[in-house]
């Protein structure tokens, strides 16, 4: 999976991504800290990079369609603590060799990963 981690999250957890086989990269690492969220998709698309987030409203798929995209994993600990963030990369990373990311959007909770699929136009 080809991901970017967006600036929510720490520089380190890219690691997480690169150590499981991933080609990952972070917004920081690429100066985009900053950026608009309709400009950081625009450069997910672009670059075919799955984005992999804290912000909720990437959890929208009307304001950003997963069809035809890497796809979206928003990341919702119940509080954004690093230690609760690492806890559910793992956990997104224990999925992702079962299931794709592409053209959808996961939502990461501790516990479960719900999945829209607009193919399905369901959220499980």
């Amino acid at each position: 999976m080809r991901c970017k981690l967006d600036e929510n999250l720490a520089p380190e957890l890219v690691r997480l991504f690169r150590e499981a086989g991933h080609e990952a990269a972070s917004v920081r690492d690429q100066e985009l800290q900053g950026a608009l969220d309709g400009t950081l998709w625009r450069v997910c698309q672009i670059e075919q990079r799955c984005l992999v987030t804290l912000d909720l409203d990437f959890a929208n798929p009307l304001a950003y369609p997963p069809a035809g995209t890497p796809g979206i994993i928003v990341l919702r600990p119940p509080k954004a603590l690093l230690p609760l963030v690492r806890r559910l990369i793992q956990q997104v990373l224990d999925y992702v060799e079962k299931e794709t990311v592409e053209s959808r959007l996961w939502i990461a909770e501790v516990g479960r990963i719900r999945i829209y699929d607009p193919a399905e136009e369901t959220l499980s």
